[in-house]
């Protein structure tokens, strides 16, 4: 099925490969559960974890028949975020109500994968944006670890302060920061969780931690599964904000599954002529992973960067795909050790996260990188990306930051006489964000 030697692969190689990309990701199976479960969404913790074990592993397994790359699938970081503070927190629905918009946009990028229209709008937004909202989600993520970790708190008049370098969470975290700097710079594979299961280990010998035990039974996905609410998405009475989320959603996985596919054929060397043979089997693919998520009860499926790792390590088919799939169904017996590592720990009146907080930091620092893309001499480009990735995290909304960089870019293009370099698509979502402001929040 794979025929890993026609490419210049073999059986072993391949098992390695998914081995290697499972350890880069794997720490979503901790994080993605500690983020859905806190306060404004409320997800069982337990169950979010089944349910981000199982879409993982069958859309991890899709890519690999569909499209035999070995490109692994998982609940995307930034997507998360604007799922719980975002949609549930400024927005105000039920996470019922988001898995069910999440629904409606998995289901979306199934259609269009009939279709050429998702390369139209890839090509529609410009890059500059582009680049911007990834470095703003980046922003974001960064902001809530370093909220989780305590270093960053809240102070009247200012908004934000230095938090007390003295406590203990406070310390395990930049620990955990450190670490797994440490460990990127040497390049250790599975950096990140090897990192988290370190500082795991020593919150657990400060006693920060509480020890839950190692393997159990898999807990229930009942309090989840078939949870979405999508009719609830229509009675909401509020047009303007479900056409965003929707929206939102539909272009955050859109641009992560195509730039990561992109990046990760470059690595590989499949691309043929600039183009990746197979993209819209590996595309539909992450739509059926979105939508098996949706109904499982976690937020969207996207392709992980991380597949890097596997493809360093030779991985070349969907056979490395398998192995990565397979690891995902076995972490299933590991929720005592998930729980013990998404715990919080109450200081000074906060809930902390002191394990969780250092590889969201250091996820938000690599997404730095998409800066580079901006032409910053150009104002026309660079202002409006500037408003995008700023309005992120102080406004603790995706949807805010893309409104302000859509809106900006589209009026200052046309203030300046180049309104021609601006897309009708960019024009039309620009109009659908002022109408947003003006009446739904007027």
């Amino acid at each position: 099925m794979f025929d890993p030697q026609a490419k210049g692969s073999t059986p072993r190689t391949e098992i390695i490969a998914g081995l290697s990309t499972f350890m880069t990701m794997s720490y979503i199976i901790f994080v993605q559960p500690a983020v859905l479960s806190m306060t404004p969404c409320g997800m069982d913790h337990g169950a979010v974890l089944v349910a981000t074990c199982v879409s993982s592993a069958l859309a991890t397994f899709a890519t690999g028949i569909l499209a035999n790359y070995p490109i692994a699938q998982a609940p995307a970081m930034g997507h998360n975020f604007f799922f719980v503070f975002t949609i549930c927190g400024l927005m105000g629905y039920s996470w019922q109500v988001a898995l069910g918009a999440n629904f409606i946009s998995g289901s979306l990028f199934i259609i269009l994968s009939l279709f050429s229209f998702r390369a139209r709008i890839v090509d529609a937004i410009p890059q500059s944006l582009k680049s911007a909202i990834a470095v703003g989600i980046g922003f974001l993520i960064a902001l809530v670890g370093m909220e989780w970790s305590g270093l960053v708190v809240g102070q009247p008049g200012t908004l934000v302060k230095l938090g007390d370098l003295h406590s203990a969470p406070v310390l395990l975290s930049l620990f955990g920061v450190l670490l797994i700097t440490f460990l990127f710079a040497i390049r250790v594979r599975g950096a990140i969780l090897i990192g988290i299961l370190v500082t795991a280990f020593a919150g657990w010998l400060l006693g920060l931690v509480k020890f839950e035990g190692i393997l159990s039974a898999p807990p229930s996905v009942a309090p989840t599964f078939m949870k979405l609410d999508i009719l609830g998405v229509f009675r909401s009475g509020r047009f303007a904000d479900i056409l965003m989320v929707i929206f939102v959603f539909f272009f955050l996985d859109l641009f992560d599954s195509v730039g990561t596919l992109v990046g990760i054929g470059e690595r590989a060397g499949f691309m043929v002529n600039g183009k990746l043979p197979r993209a819209e089997r590996a595309l539909l693919a992450d739509a059926i992973g979105t939508v098996v998520g949706t109904l499982f009860g976690t937020s969207t499926v996207s392709s992980y960067i991380e597949s890097a790792a596997g493809v360093s390590e030779g991985g070349r088919t969907g056979m490395a795909n398998m192995v990565t799939a397979l690891l995902f169904i076995f972490a299933l017996f590991f929720y005592p050790l998930a729980k013990m590592v998404g715990g919080a720990v109450e200081y000074g009146g906060l809930h902390l996260y002191p394990v969780i907080a250092p590889p969201l930091i250091i996820v938000g620092s690599m997404m730095m990188t998409s800066a580079k893309s901006i032409n910053w001499e150009d104002y026309t480009e660079s202002v409006p990306a500037f408003l995008a990735m700023i309005m992120m995290p102080l406004t603790f909304s995706i949807t805010d930051g893309i409104a302000f960089g859509f809106i900006s870019y589209s009026l200052i293009k046309l203030l300046s006489g180049r309104g021609k370099e601006v897309n009708a698509f960019v024009y039309i979502f620009s109009a659908l964000f002022v109408v947003r402001y003006v009446v739904a929040r007027g």
